[in-house]
């Protein structure tokens, strides 16, 4: 069914203050680099604001899930756009490490806000639809994207003292959302109580997802950890812009990717597109480690490509798999799952000190290698009528 013009209005501000809250999480691997270079951080010490930026959200961020199911909260989604923007913008105003860490927290814990609730008032604008989603997903690509084109030449023109400047989106959108959501009213309901009592939870089949999302996202938040340091000690670069290019070009191929995801899962069915990124991955993140010289861009961006092709489908396929519980779902899939790579990238930041950081980076093969094997136990959903399995 496709959705009414209200609806569509409702998805195009949700489409855009998802480019606005995940500019967000691309403004922190954006900030690492100057950190390093201005307070001469090492790598754990980097990915240690990594792990700030993911550690309360990983957490919370089920619980905010688990609320909207039981009630509609839709102040969250400007509210936590808003409290994404403050903690970016407070965060290079103190020498402080621990001032730093918590205000990229707070960033986190206001992108943990906004999520579930966002993809729970898309699906419903959407219709259902999977295209609506895969465009909803794709705003949140843009963002990352926009993260060190943004960042970038703010923080060399001004330092990290600048860094309020960052919040001007946050709090432009914010507003915007804040006024139009409610002038157009409440969305429609996808369903009564009794027909989401009656939908089959496949628990199995969403942990199999889960674990998926998991380890895609423990190679996703290492490499834009890590990702720009390492281009500019592979070109033997001294400045920042061999690295911030090669994460603008992975991030730009991600937004390619959600929409080549959209595209190959309508020819060949979600799990089967998911199973094939996962597979694809695992050479194109040697290739990152290894092939030497200005190369190395063409496989960052085949490396955006390769981790987010599966990125709407594991949205949507977390929501059906769980179709009485789409704001849990969601919050597990946006939230839990995709923050615990955060949680991860130190550990790849202790080999690199140990071993080096090329050795750290083609460590992550293995993630996709994992991902690749659980899935091919994943089936596409099929929306039953009976008992909760």
């Amino acid at each position: 069914m496709a959705p009414t013009t209200p609806g569509r209005w409702r998805l195009r501000l949700l489409i855009l203050s998802h480019v606005v809250d995940d500019f967000y999480q691309g403004a922190v691997p954006a900030l690492v680099p100057f950190f390093v270079a201005e307070r001469h951080y090492g790598y754990v010490a980097a990915a240690g604001i990594t792990l700030a930026a993911t550690l309360l959200s990983s957490v919370v961020q089920p619980l905010f899930g688990i609320l909207t199911d039981r009630r509609p909260m839709p102040w969250l989604v400007p509210a936590g756009l808003t409290v994404a923007g403050v903690g970016i913008g407070l965060s290079g105003l103190s020498e402080s490490y621990l001032w730093t860490w918590l205000a990229i927290a707070l960033s986190g814990v206001g992108v943990a806000a906004y999520h579930p609730e966002a993809a729970r008032l898309a699906r419903s604008a959407s219709a259902g639809s999977h295209v609506g989603m895969s465009w909803f997903s794709l705003g949140g690509n843009i963002g990352f994207a926009l993260g060190p084109i943004i960042v970038a030449p703010v923080m060399t023109a001004v330092g990290l003292g600048g860094s309020p400047l960052l919040f001007i989106p946050a709090a432009l959108v914010g507003l915007l959302l804040a006024v139009l959501l409610r002038h157009l009213g409440p969305p429609a309901v996808s369903a009564t109580a009794a027909g989401r009592a009656a939908l089959v939870d496949r628990w199995g089949q969403f942990a199999r997802l889960t674990s998926v999302v998991i380890l895609r996202s423990v190679a996703t938040f290492s490499l834009h950890t890590f990702l720009a340091l390492w281009v500019a000690q592979r070109l033997d670069a001294s400045g920042q812009l061999a690295g911030q290019a090669a994460l603008v070009l992975l991030f730009t191929a991600g937004a390619a990717g959600t929409l080549l995801g959209g595209l190959l899962a309508g020819r060949l069915g979600r799990v089967r597109t998911v199973r094939w990124a996962c597979l694809l991955t695992i050479p194109v993140l040697a290739g990152v480690a290894l092939v030497p010289g200005p190369a190395v861009y063409v496989f960052v961006v085949a490396a955006g490509l390769g981790l987010n092709v599966p990125f709407s489908l594991h949205m949507t396929l977390g929501q059906d798999y769980l179709p009485s519980r789409i704001g849990t779902a969601s919050g597990v899939t946006l939230g839990l799952a995709m923050s615990i790579g955060g949680l991860v990238a130190p550990l790849v930041g202790l080999i690199a000190e140990a071993v080096g950081l090329q050795a750290a980076i083609l460590t992550l093969v293995l993630a996709p290698l994992a991902s690749w094997v659980i899935a091919l136990g994943m089936e596409e959903p099929v929306q039953v009528v009976g008992s909760v399995k």
